[in-house]
C-alpha cells in the first residue's frame, strides 16, 4: 500500500467525532482511505461522507478545507495521507 499525503488536521471536534481538514496537494473523493499520523494517532478510515462549507461533496482538491467523520481523535497537526492500492 502507497500513501501520498494530502493535507493536515487543522481542528478536531469531539463530540460529532469530525475532523476539519485543509487538502494541500492532490484530491479526495467519497469512498477513498485516509491514513491519520501524527505524534499519538496512527489509524486509517474510510470517507463515508465529506463536506465543504457545510455542504456535503463528493470531491475535494487542493486548497479546500474540509469536514469529515474520523472513527478516532486527531490532533491539529496531524499529517493525512491517501492510502493508494498497489
Amino acid at each position: 500500500m502507497a500513501e501520498k499525503k494530502i493535507g493536515e488536521v487543522v481542528k478536531f471536534f469531539s463530540k460529532p467525532s469530525v475532523a476539519a481538514v485543509k487538502i494541500v496537494e492532490g484530491d479526495v473523493v467519497v469512498g477513498d482511505s485516509l491514513k491519520f499520523s501524527g505524534h499519538t494517532t496512527d489509524f486509517i478510515d474510510v470517507i463515508n461522507s465529506m463536506e465543504v462549507d457545510n455542504k456535503s461533496v463528493q470531491k475535494a482538491v487542493a486548497g479546500d478545507f474540509i469536514g469529515l467523520k474520523v472513527s478516532n481523535r486527531v490532533r491539529p497537526g496531524d499529517e493525512v495521507f491517501k492510502v493508494i492500492a498497489d
